[in-house]
């Protein structure tokens, strides 16, 4: 196998061993996710690839599906990891900014962002445009971390020398501004893990 990818995967292992120490299984966590959605039919968009955690899990559940990222370098990494499992064929790697996205209205019927929502610095112009792809019988998926996740997210930021950015926008603030563009939304939670699901009313 090639030696790139096998580096990149030990970043990946070694990521995740780091994360397990501190009480944070990213494989359950996602498993979670993906169980909360359910269950998942047509063309399914994951917005904000990342390291590509998510992107693993769907593609090991057999879907198919489009995934963008604004960064080059991480969308990159999550690339290659998918293809060190033999799972790279399985999706289409798009760069996009998630403010102004290039798909045609109504586009996909499945609609995941995953631990994305606090990084953004404009977070309802992004959903706005999540909801504007979204087919009319299609739902919505968004993940955040619980306050136990963030703080999680804090520690292990800090042991690397670093912070853990997170804006003032919550899950729980998209859920209204959802309810009141006519969405029915319902919230769950693991320990780690706060997801929400949102449907349009009138389906």
């Amino acid at each position: 196998m090639d030696k790139e990818l096998l580096e990149n995967h030990e970043r990946y292992r070694e990521r995740k061993a780091f994360y397990a120490a501190l009480g944070y299984d990213i494989d359950t966590e996602r498993a979670f996710i993906l169980k909360e959605a359910g269950p998942l039919e047509g063309a399914i968009l994951e917005a904000g690839t990342g390291k590509g955690h998510f992107a693993l899990e769907l593609a090991r559940a057999g879907y198919r599906f489009t995934t963008f990222d604004i960064s080059e370098t991480e969308q990159e990494f999550a690339k290659k990891n998918l293809k060190y499992f033999g799972l790279d064929d399985r999706v289409d790697w798009r760069i996009e900014d998630g403010a102004r996205l290039s798909f045609s209205d109504k586009s996909f019927d499945v609609i995941f962002s995953v631990n994305t929502l606090h990084h953004l610095e404009r977070p309802h112009a992004v959903v706005d445009e999540l909801l504007r792809v979204l087919s009319d019988k299609g739902k919505i998926v968004l993940g955040d971390f619980t306050p136990q996740g963030f703080s999680l997210m804090e520690q292990i930021h800090a042991s690397e020398g670093g912070a853990h950015s997170a804006g003032a926008t919550t899950l729980a603030d998209i859920e209204t501004y959802l309810k009141k563009k006519g969405f029915q939304a319902q919230r769950t939670r693991s320990t780690f893990q706060e997801v929400l699901v949102a449907r349009r009313d009138a389906i």
